[in-house]
């Protein structure tokens, strides 16, 4: 029976499972540390999610400012038009480029703070 490795979904985690009787040692030993580098990794991604989902101090909505759009930082520049910019193709360093006054992390908050109101958004079936 030839070597079988699944890949087995537990919630979030993904753990493999190897189907042999027999593995040799040196095998189990490269799947320990593949799962160890996974779990550090998910770890680290959790991390930044966690980083920058709080774009609340980033993403400001003034009623006199640009229409009540959320903007960033309060200066004019809507989520809007950065999530619009990065639609047509542009790359973030272009973005940081044209337009030295905004940071990587304001553009890490404005796609947060799209994910979260997509996360948000309310499905009505006609």
């Amino acid at each position: 029976m030839p070597n079988k490795l699944l890949d087995v979904r537990t919630g979030q985690r993904r753990y493999l499972v190897c189907q042999l009787a027999r593995v040799p040692s040196h095998v189990k030993a490269a799947v320990r540390l593949l799962l160890i580098i996974s779990e550090w990794l998910d770890c680290q991604r959790a991390k930044i999610y966690h980083r920058f989902m709080n774009y609340h101090d980033i993403i400001t909505i003034e009623p006199g400012k640009r229409g009540g759009k959320p903007c960033i930082r309060g200066m004019r520049m809507t989520v809007y038009d950065v999530l619009e910019y990065l639609a047509s193709g542009m790359t973030i360093q272009e973005i940081l480029d044209d337009f030295p006054y905004l940071t990587h992390e304001d553009i890490l908050a404005c796609l947060a703070f799209a994910a979260d109101r997509e996360k948000n958004l309310l499905v009505v079936q006609a």
